[in-house]
């Protein structure tokens, strides 16, 4: 479950560990260290005080097999704003910081953009599990993802293609709001990067292309539940030097654009194989 993976054992003032579920990937889900992160952060702020903005470097891959400790440092506690860096820490050294920004609610100006059609979630399949390392032999197979994924279709003109997910927490989440952002952080590593692919015609699954998350950076606009629908409409707007940087903004059912979401990637291209002599 995911509320069983982002609940971090606290170990000292301002010190937690977080550990990895059960499955087969070699190394941690990089939505799974921001969204520990995240919690270790907001377990030393106010509850008044909610989070509009995170910003992280993914540093070093993490190893599944180890726990994962989380420092705070209490960089500001201001009249309106509170401050947190955090590092995830792996076999002595940094895998991964963030700094979160938290802000108490004040009235202001309003805007935003629609939210574009997209087909009921209902009427959709789960997007499939990528397959990991095999298995040993006799060994239970993994438990499902934390998170559905329903895809929702690919529009827009060449150079200018969006992709849409539908995506929730597969069981019902308990009612804390951090828990809820904390959530969707975790989930909006998982299908961002595949928006760098589009209109090359390439496969995640011929084996050719290779990534990871570089750096991710989220801000919360309206509250939401993450075991409730939300829409994740995906782009990217370019793409360079092995890197590609993609876009998204969330929303929720109702149409209200609760998170916008950047991230940069790795992505590199192996050449296909050599024809056989």
């Amino acid at each position: 479950m995911l509320v069983d993976i982002l609940d971090l054992e606290r170990i000292e003032e301002d010190i937690f560990r977080g550990r990895s579920p059960r499955g087969r990937w070699q190394r941690v889900f990089g939505g799974q260290v921001a969204g520990q992160a995240l919690v270790a952060a907001g377990r030393t702020v106010t509850p008044d005080r909610a989070v509009h903005s995170l910003h992280a470097y993914f540093i070093r891959p993490g190893d599944p097999e180890v726990p994962i400790v989380y420092t705070v440092d209490r960089v500001r506690d201001g009249r309106s704003f509170t401050t947190r860096r955090v590092t995830a820490i792996q076999h002595g050294r940094a895998i991964f910081t963030l700094s979160a920004s938290f802000h108490r609610q004040e009235e202001g100006l309003e805007h935003q953009e629609a939210m574009p059609d997209a087909p009921a979630p209902e009427l959709l399949t789960d997007w499939p599990e990528r397959s990991g390392p095999e298995a040993e032999p006799g060994s239970d197979p993994p438990p499902p993802r934390p998170v559905e994924i329903r895809p929702a279709g690919v529009s827009g003109e060449p150079g200018e293609l969006r992709r849409m997910v539908w995506m929730r927490a597969r069981d019902m989440l308990p009612d804390d709001p951090l828990l809820h952002v904390c959530a969707v952080a975790y989930a909006s590593d998982m299908t961002l990067l595949d928006s760098v692919t589009l209109g090359h015609e390439l496969s995640w699954e011929d084996g050719r292309l290779s990534a990871a998350s570089l750096d991710h950076a989220m801000w919360f606009h309206w509250p939401f539940r993450a075991d409730e629908w939300l829409l994740y409409v995906q782009r990217s707007p370019a793409a360079s030097g092995a890197r590609g940087l993609a876009q998204g903004t969330i929303f929720r059912r109702d149409g209200l654009l609760v998170a916008s979401v950047v991230q940069e990637g790795l992505i590199r291209l192996q050449p296909p194989p050599a024809a056989p002599a």
